[in-house]
């Protein structure tokens, strides 16, 4: 899988109209967007995710002898745009927002500047790649937030939609702020840690608990994490565990890394009745971990409940997102520049869904941060050629509420440009950070976020607002279409 050559990864219809576009040649630069409507899970923000893998496809963007052979099996395509595919490569410039960077509905996260069947072309596997990254990264995000400092461990594999799903969502995972992954190949592939204690039927393959417990804990004394609910949780499992773990102390085994994991029954209670007759033995300072089914809103109501759990195994419900199985991405074409014009047109997509409508003209992003907290106040969408004066006071307003205005006042703010160079003329000036270096990212990210919109209910919406430029722009190509429309 890892060395399959991606470029089929997209719709037809990119192809068709890539062969329209060749038979009615054009001189055509265009400006595409990516971006997302709505955050995922009802949150109040998002993490990018899926830039490295971008990088990847684009660089190794080409046709090969056997994808022109079944292309031309399809018997849509004339040979004269078949040999054009043979030399087809990017020469294009693409921006993005960094990986691990707390991003927010409308602003573009990727921004290709291509030739027009360049950038259609990309379109599909470009939304695939950032769409589900982005959207698994997000809900660890949320996971990590709702244990308050308690480990989160990923282990979604056999749950996944797809080897692909689940490696590269184990790898969002990561991003979001998981401490490792059960997934062995995601470990390999991009240096990040791999855990795993033991299943049920490693218990049920000995003769008794006792004797299972034990053999595993000769064989990994310093990660010796015992599954005590193969039987019974308290009459049973935890017994036999402090036997283990006394006996490892009577031979001179120092004890670290070590507990137990619970994986079914009523969490809270037989977590808080572990503890005590852990403590009550000594072993106070095990580790207590759960699995079971567990997503953000579970682990929030079980700290509520007072569980003496502090590590957590999440599964299913991250890997799949379980309750928003989709990030919404989508590509929008937001300026168009012929060979002889100096500068980009802007180009505008009408909806009657209000939200729906896109944002013209070549762009960039802003973010906004209150000096004295280092908090966000807003990101602001401007024409890619604005430059603003932070010792100068700042009125933003909400695009969709034009009557919400606030002042910030000069030199009370900072300012930040989120999108930055990854391609130019078709050459990698990207060089992306590990997974682990961009799961530090987004801790610092997400700290830069108030309290109320990391909430999980009801989150304080951050305002993404228009610049003065940009909001003429668009009223004016809205008022000019709706006069076109009427006449």
């Amino acid at each position: 899988m890892r060395a399959l050559n991606l470029t089929l990864l997209t719709d037809l219809y990119e192809l068709t109209m890539m062969q329209g576009y060749f038979k009615n040649p054009t001189d055509q630069v265009v400006v595409f967007d990516a971006f997302y409507r709505k955050n995922p899970c009802d949150g109040g923000y998002a993490i990018a995710a899926g830039l490295e893998q971008i990088i990847e496809y684009i660089r190794d963007l080409h046709f090969s002898p056997d994808d022109i052979d079944y292309l031309r099996s399809l018997k849509i395509f004339d040979t004269d745009f078949l040999e054009y595919l043979r030399g087809f490569h990017f020469t294009g410039d693409i921006y993005a927002i960094p990986e691990g960077t707390v991003i927010f509905p409308r602003e573009p996260l990727v921004k290709v500047i291509a030739p027009v069947m360049e950038a259609q072309l990309i379109e599909t596997a470009l939304l695939n790649i950032l769409n589900h990254q982005s959207l698994i990264a997000t809900k660890a995000s949320r996971v990590v937030y709702a244990a308050k400092g308690d480990g989160i461990m990923e282990f979604g594999l056999r749950r996944a939609q797809g080897p692909d799903a689940g490696i590269y969502g184990a790898r969002a995972a990561m991003i979001g702020g998981c401490i490792g992954t059960s997934n062995v190949l995601t470990g390999q592939m991009f240096n990040v840690p791999v855990k795993g204690t033991h299943a049920h039927s490693w218990i049920m393959s000995f003769p008794d608990e006792y004797t299972a417990f034990k053999a595993y804990a000769r064989q990994y004394p310093d990660a010796c994490i015992l599954l005590v609910d193969t039987y019974d949780v308290l009459d049973s499992g935890v017994p036999n565990a402090i036997r283990v773990f006394r006996e490892m102390q009577e031979e001179g085994i120092t004890l670290k890394g070590y507990g137990i994991r619970i994986d079914s029954g009523d969490l809270a209670y037989l977590s808080k009745q572990a503890y005590k007759m852990l403590a009550e033995a000594g072993f106070g300072d095990a580790i207590i971990s759960a699995s079971s089914d567990l997503d953000e809103y579970l682990i929030d109501s079980l700290k509520a409940q007072g569980a003496k759990i502090n590590s957590w195994g999440v599964g299913t419900n991250l890997i799949t997102s379980n309750g928003h199985p989709a990030f919404g991405g989508v590509y929008k074409l937001a300026a168009i520049k012929e060979k002889d014009d100096e500068d980009f047109a802007p180009k505008i997509k009408l909806s009657e869904n209000v939200e729906k409508v896109t944002n013209p003209g070549n762009k960039t992003v802003y973010r906004i941060y209150d000096k004295a907290t280092g908090k966000i106040r807003a990101d602001l969408i401007c024409l890619a050629e604005e430059t603003f004066d932070t010792e100068k006071d700042m009125i933003i307003f909400d695009p969709m509420a034009t009557w919400k205005k606030t002042k910030i006042s000069g030199r009370t703010y900072t300012l930040r440009e989120l999108l930055v160079p990854v391609f130019l003329k078709g050459e990698c000036v990207y060089t992306s950070p590990s997974v682990m270096e961009i799961r530090d990212i987004c801790a610092k990210e997400k700290k830069t976020l108030w309290s109320e919109t990391m909430r999980l209910v009801n989150p304080q919406e951050v305002y993404v607002d228009l610049s003065d430029k940009l909001y003429a722009i668009k009223s004016r190509l809205l008022e000019e279409m709706g006069e076109a429309a009427i006449e």
